[in-house]
């Protein structure tokens, strides 16, 4: 994933994003962009790692998750892929 921005490092688009690199004043921005360039790769399902922490990334992840059109469902990852340090989420696909 390009960005305009030369401090931010290039992405991968792979369905995991590791926000763990970033700042939280990036976030709001990247996690839109990543399920955008995730939707037009046809990856519908991808995973955010925020981190346990204090869970401020994570309810701001939540928050961006719940405006963004293209989200289906999320959910915290379950068992040893980082439980509540991760959330899992499934996008609406567009149909060929």
């Amino acid at each position: 994933m390009k960005n305009n921005n030369d401090n931010l490092p290039e992405l991968p688009i792979d369905g995991t994003l590791d926000l763990h690199t970033f700042a939280p004043r990036e976030v709001k921005d990247l996690v839109p962009t990543y399920i955008d360039e995730c939707l037009k790769r046809n990856i519908g399902q991808l995973r955010i790692i925020h981190g346990k922490g204090t869970g401020t990334l994570r309810r701001m992840v939540h928050s961006i998750l719940d405006k963004h059109p293209a989200v289906k469902t999320y959910r915290h990852e379950g068992g040893s892929g980082g439980s509540w340090g991760a959330t899992v989420v499934e996008l609406i696909l567009a149909r060929e």
